[in-house]
């Protein structure tokens, strides 16, 4: 007979539950070993007992690189959330925004609202990477507006090149039709009169 479905509820046998929680905390750590290793990522593991007690696994160096790279993860993903709201917001309420505003005038104007000086050291490193994203969302564009008129120009000269082709055909098939034009103009050129007629004109 084969393995019934196990319920997925509390074990309430205490002795059970923690036969169960060993076995189980080791093929999870076991699977988690592999997967860091068949696909090359990173993997980190934290486990609390029902009794308090830590268990954790890490594919890298230490389990707080991996957990200082999922904060800053989570901190980027806020602070790009919260410069879109900002900037809607700005662009709702500071006309000179859309104006187009000078650069460091906006990024003034944003640290006077944020009242740097009453910020605490979380909130100023908040405030920094907040900084960091607008700043590479500026580049981001910029690049993609500098591309934008690359490829606008190339296709400009392509457009001029395919003209003056165009052009240079049309000539030298107009010059071709002038040239037989001419020709057939021209007077055709005094043939010798036949044999028998010089003969006769000298008699």
């Amino acid at each position: 007979m084969g393995r019934g479905k196990v319920q997925l509820k509390r074990i309430e046998d205490k002795s059970s539950r923690q036969v169960t929680f060993s076995k189980r905390k080791g093929g999870l750590i076991k699977k988690a070993r592999e997967l860091g290793v068949l696909c090359d990522v990173e993997v980190a593991l934290v486990i609390f007992s029902d009794q308090g007690r830590l268990y954790e696994f890490s594919s890298a160096e230490s389990l707080g690189k991996i957990l200082e790279r999922y904060r800053r993860q989570v901190e980027e993903e806020i602070a790009v959330r919260r410069s879109s709201e900002l900037e809607k917001t700005h662009h709702a309420d500071c006309p000179g925004l859309q104006m187009g505003a000078r650069p460091l005038e906006m990024i003034q104007r944003y640290l006077e609202e944020q009242n740097i000086q009453e910020k605490t050291l979380i909130e100023l490193n908040h405030l920094e990477i907040e900084l960091d994203v607008m700043l590479r969302q500026t580049r981001f564009r910029k690049t993609q507006l500098m591309i934008e008129a690359i490829k606008a120009h190339y296709e400009e000269e392509k457009q001029l090149r395919e003209e003056k082709t165009l052009m240079e055909e049309e000539l030298v098939a107009m010059m071709s039709e002038n040239h037989v034009l001419r020709l057939e103009l021209e007077p055709n050129n005094a043939r010798a009169p036949p044999l028998h007629e010089t003969l006769l004109n000298l008699f």
